[in-house]
């Protein structure tokens, strides 16, 4: 019986067992995490040195409060009274009609670009600072190194070249020729010159550049370029309601990013100096169209009180009458100024405006007054009614005519200095150094990222690997282990050197137990050694079949070493490789493959002693597989096996039967049942709890009991170490003079 842990400490380790094989992964694998941290760290450097720098350039732009009526056209009080939005106004800043117009003026939907060689190009281009042209890298003349400028005065393209990316090269004494995207010629010119060809028409104001290097040059749509530079354009307000905007923008270049904002701001300034303009224009109009009517208006009442003097001679208006009159005149001439300025409103606003509705209920409250007088002036004698009604309607048509003609005086002098209520504070200027790449921002994320990727890659692997990494989960199996081998960097070398000896025996010697007698594997595999004592206590025979769940668990390696240590203490031991299809016993041995072996003896074309090979080990013989037979199950189930393990146990004083892998062929059962004892090779992180479990089962449908295992290739790593397995680990113990 071996011991388990108790109930309440194994629910202790399940309970933290995940967290703490997590990060004893992490700790296993610090120097790939480290490796890959490092390489995105230096990616990150590398991008930030040579991303293109983007700048900032900015302006202020002033919004200030205006009234909601013309000057010299006011209505009475603040009913009108407004101040202008910011948002309107950002609105109205980044509307086509100012973009376009700038996109217009400033040709922004011409791109003319110097050719980079790739990736470099554009830092080594940065890195020219002195005045004149860089010398071309490696003599690579058709890339612009740094230095070369182009300005195209004009390019206007029929639709059949609209949106294509055209080559123009320089050629001497500022000629230039322009080819389509195949290398096709176009047209030639010179720098100045207006060309019209094949359907383009351009004009090179500028050309700095080494005959031969190419520009690339492409007329863009309008409408797209528009809304590039819109969603380039930064527009926020300074503080609350402070009517102050800044206007920005991010450009690689920052002169081309100033000459734009300056545009954009002079532009919606001009533009809004004509909307003003215009409301002055509108008003002045309507005045001039009143003012005729208003005149003929009083020419008739004049005409009018005149006739009524000349029939009834002279009349003198009373003092009551007098006060009425006055009255009178002083509320048509009020309600006719409203009645004016309901007009104006009529053009800006809706009757729900509240500035309209506001003017109604004055008019009305004007309008009741003005019946009241009226009433008034019934009780007064019929000529004096006359003669108040007749002089009520000069003196009221000479005082809005006087009016009227004073405002349009007015609004024609405010028209000719019309002003907008919008000023540019501050020019565009670009802020001292770039705004973005963000080196140590760029360096800080690739660092993370490239952490966040390798620790995660690892624990994905961690949690996807099903291999068993503890001796103790193969015995909570059921199953003893009765060594457990350490991983051994010598054996890894000796696999390496046979790689590079192409497969030349003569030239190396892998068995570990010859080459490095004292590594911690060997070591183990002794104690083993003295575990088969007991093991085999009571067997029937002295054989011993060795298996595996599948390939890759280094039962071959075990086999080898095992019967190279049994060997050494004076035993005859009889290796056999039972692994007709793939068996490897002799290379590791350091032998030449033989002529015969195991297959050639059960097919009849050899006896036992020819088959029998000694090897570099004193008392250690080998079988080995032999020629490749086409039905090795057949051949092993045949009576002949049998006879040959029964001459060779009588001969040998052990006898290791190397068998292929349970889970991939059936040839592991047939050899169990004929050994005594058989144990299996469990790999650490490739043999899984499942296939352990398998194995066991095939074993048993076949009548075979499996003594115990063997855990191979174990390392000590920190998401193991510290559970009880200290026992298993071995230390190279050296004598003095090694």
């Amino acid at each position: 019986m071996y011991p388990t842990s108790a109930p309440h400490q194994q629910e202790h380790e399940d309970a933290g067992i995940d967290l703490r094989k997590l990060l004893g992964a992490l700790l296993d694998h610090k120097w790939p995490i480290i490796g890959v941290t490092a390489l995105f760290c230096l990616g990150g450097a590398l991008y930030g040195m040579s991303a293109t720098p983007i700048y900032r350039t900015t302006a202020l732009v002033q919004i200030e409060k205006k009234s909601g009526t013309v000057p010299g056209l006011e209505m009475g009080g603040d009913v009108n009274a407004q101040t202008s939005s910011a948002r309107t106004e950002i609105e109205l800043l980044r509307s086509r009609s100012v973009i376009g117009q700038a996109v217009d003026n400033l040709h922004l939907d011409v791109r003319a670009t110097p050719q980079r060689f790739p990736l470099i190009g554009d830092y080594l281009a940065r890195r020219h600072r002195g005045p004149g042209l860089a010398e071309p890298f490696l003599g690579l003349e058709e890339y612009a190194w740094g230095g070369e400028k182009i300005e195209v005065l004009r390019f206007d393209v029929d639709p059949q070249w609209a949106g294509k990316r055209l080559v123009l090269t320089a050629a001497d004494n500022g000629a230039f020729n322009l080819q389509d995207g195949e290398g096709r010629p176009l047209l030639q010119g010179r720098v100045g010159e207006a060309i019209d060809q094949q359907g383009i028409r351009l004009q090179i104001h500028e050309l700095q550049a080494r005959p031969g290097t190419r520009f690339t040059l492409s007329k863009g749509s309008r409408l797209s370029t528009i809304r590039t530079y819109r969603g380039a354009l930064q527009l926020t307000e300074v503080g609350g309601d402070t009517g102050l905007i800044t206007v920005a923008m991010n450009h690689p270049d920052p002169r081309h990013a100033s000459r734009v904002v300056d545009e954009i701001s002079r532009l919606f300034v001009r533009q809004n100096i004509e909307r003003m303009s215009a409301e002055v224009d509108g008003s002045l109009e309507f005045l001039r169209t009143q003012l005729p009517e208003v005149r003929r208006d009083l020419e008739k009442a004049e005409d009018a009180l005149n006739d009524y003097r000349k029939r009834h001679g002279s009349v003198d208006i009373g003092m009551e009458t007098g006060s009425v009159l006055n009255q009178a005149v002083s509320l048509e001439t009020r309600i006719s100024e409203l009645r004016m300025q309901q007009a104006e409103l009529d053009r800006r606003f809706t009757p729900e405006h509240p500035a309209y509705k506001t003017l109604l209920m004055q008019i009305q409250g004007l309008t009741q007054r003005k019946n009241e007088i009226a009433r008034r002036m019934q009780g007064l004698p019929e000529t004096q009614q006359a003669l108040l009604r007749l002089s009520r309607d000069v003196q009221v048509g000479t005082a809005i005519y006087t009016q009227l003609l004073n405002r349009a005086q007015e609004i024609d002098l405010v028209r000719a200095a019309t002003v907008g209520n919008v000023r540019i504070v501050d020019q565009a200027v670009t802020d001292g150094g770039p705004v973005a790449p963000d080196k140590t921002f760029i360096l800080v994320v690739a660092t993370l990222v490239g952490a966040l990727l390798a620790i995660g890659v690892v624990l994905l692997r961690k949690l996807l690997n099903p291999g068993l990494e503890t001796p103790e989960a193969i015995e909570q199996l059921g199953l003893p282990v009765y060594a457990a081998v350490p991983f051994s960097e010598h054996q890894a070398h000796f696999k390496s050197r046979r790689r590079r000896a192409a497969g030349s025996p003569a030239q190396v010697s892998p068995l570990l137990a010859l080459g490095q007698p004292h590594d911690p594997a060997v070591e183990a595999l002794r104690s083993l050694r003295t575990s088969l004592h007991f093991i085999m206590l009571g067997a029937q025979d002295n054989r011993l079949a060795i298996s595996g769940p599948g390939p890759q668990a280094g039962k071959s390696f075990v086999c080898a070493n095992l019967a190279a240590v049994v060997a050494q203490t004076g035993k005859r031991v009889l290796l056999v490789d039972v692994d007709m299809r793939k068996g490897q016993l002799h290379r590791l041995l350091g032998m030449e493959e033989a002529g015969t072996g195991l297959s050639d003896l059960l097919d009849g074309r050899c006896d036992l002693a020819d088959a029998i090979r000694p090897t570099p080990v004193e008392g250690l013989f080998l079988l080995s597989r032999g020629q490749i037979p086409p039905n090795p199950s057949e051949l092993l189930m045949h009576p002949n096996f049998s006879a040959v393990l029964q001459q060779a146990s009588a001969s040998h004083d052990l006898v290791i039967l190397d068998t292929p892998p349970l889970l991939a062929v059936t040839d592991a059962a047939i050899v169990g049942r004929q050994a005594a004892t058989t144990l299996i090779v469990a790999r650490f992180g490739v043999s899984s709890a499942r296939e352990i479990e398998l194995t066991v089962g095939r074993f048993a449908q076949n009548g075979i009991e499996i003594k115990g295992a063997i855990f191979n290739g174990m390392e000590k790593r920190a998401a193991t170490y510290g559970y009880g397995h200290a026992a298993y680990y071995h230390y190279e113990y050296k004598p003095d003079n090694a």
